[in-house]
């Protein structure tokens, strides 16, 4: 019989909300910011110093303890750490150098060999940091080296594929053994522009990885809607990997001018785009009613992105969302009330073996 799960909740990714004005500028603001709005987890962007200093999250587990210290006084926990961008910078397809060297420290910038260097360590960084502060589970990119290759027109040379996952295996799988060592999964957030972007992928890269214990999956059903695959069976397929989940809401409205590929537009304008929870076409409920019935018990983190509400109104929103969709799994079965006891002389003479 499945174990059941109880979702944690509501929680809050600090990504899109940190900034440079109060109280988006440190970390005792924003989380007392969260708090008021309803939240009781935050998710840390490890590379934003105005919040978080991963450096010293890595050799100092008194400042970890403080860093938890200053979230508990607000009434929050810590979720997850991210290292989204220095995931990505993991493998990285020469075709994105320059895109990509933003994401990477000034030091290493223009150089791709240290650059790739800079983002292994920072990975492992971040596995010391879980470590010290007691968490269980990370979200990351795992970056790219076939995505310039998605659409097979030209048609891909034989086994450019193979070669490309083959690599991208390589580079993780020291980091994944760090993780376990940390006794922290590594949840990959399955995306366009990584190429773990579905469950197809994912399922090539973990064959890769020895089946890795922490190869695990960061669950976003926004990205799925825009590629339009179907998110709920996915749950189904992948549910034992599923560890960390970001809530975010999409629609995909597909017209004569734009499908999938957006057809270079704006957001605005692309037939497939994020939105605030509960404005767009996510079936929340038959998501966190799988994610109950397979056991997943981590937290429902909101990733706010959309092209047309406000961020602090789609933060405000979002607590009581999360919260109403959250389900308190029953802990006996509705018709127990019924329920004769075990006779094992009675069953065995109503199946006629008596």
């Amino acid at each position: 019989m499945t174990k059941l799960g109880s979702i944690k909740g509501p929680a809050i990714f600090l990504a899109q909300f940190a900034g440079d004005a109060a109280p988006f500028d440190s970390l005792p603001a924003i989380v007392r910011w969260a708090a008021d709005y309803g939240y009781e987890g935050i998710q840390i962007p490890t590379w934003d110093a105005r919040l978080f200093d991963l450096d010293k999250a890595a050799s100092s587990k008194t400042y970890c303890d403080e860093v938890k210290g200053i979230c508990a006084e607000a009434g929050v926990a810590i979720t997850e750490l991210s290292t989204h961008l220095q995931g990505q910078l993991v493998a990285v397809h020469p075709a994105y150098d320059e895109a990509f060297d933003g994401f990477a420290a000034p030091a290493v910038r223009g150089n791709p060999k240290a650059r790739t260097e800079w983002a292994v360590d920072q990975m492992m960084k971040a596995a010391r940091a879980s470590a010290h502060l007691g968490l269980t589970s990370h979200v990351t990119f795992p970056g790219a080296l076939a995505w310039p290759f998605l659409y097979p027109w030209p048609q891909r040379p034989a086994g450019l594929v193979e070669t490309a996952f083959d690599e991208l295996a390589r580079r993780w799988r020291p980091i994944l053994d760090a993780y376990d060592a940390a006794g922290c999964d590594v949840c990959y957030e399955i995306h366009p522009g990584e190429d773990i972007h579905d469950g197809a992928t994912f399922e090539m890269f973990l064959e890769r990885v020895g089946n890795h214990p922490r190869c695990a999956i960061n669950y976003d059903p926004s990205h799925f809607v825009l590629q339009q695959l179907d998110y709920l069976a996915f749950i189904d397929i992948y549910h034992e990997r599923i560890r960390a989940f970001h809530v975010k809401d999409a629609e995909f409205n597909p017209s004569g001018r734009v499908g999938v590929y957006g057809g270079y537009q704006p957001w605005i304008d692309r037939a497939g785009r994020f939105r605030s929870l509960g404005d767009g076409q996510v079936d929340f409920s038959g998501i966190f009613s799988k994610l109950a019935q397979y056991g997943y018990s981590g937290w429902a983190v909101l990733e706010w992105e959309c092209c047309l509400k406000h961020p602090e109104q789609g933060a405000a929103e979002g607590a009581p969302f999360i919260a109403g969709h959250i389900i308190r799994v029953t802990e006996r079965a509705f018709d127990d009330f019924a329920a004769a006891g075990i006779d094992e002389a009675a069953n065995r003479r109503l199946l006629g073996l008596a």
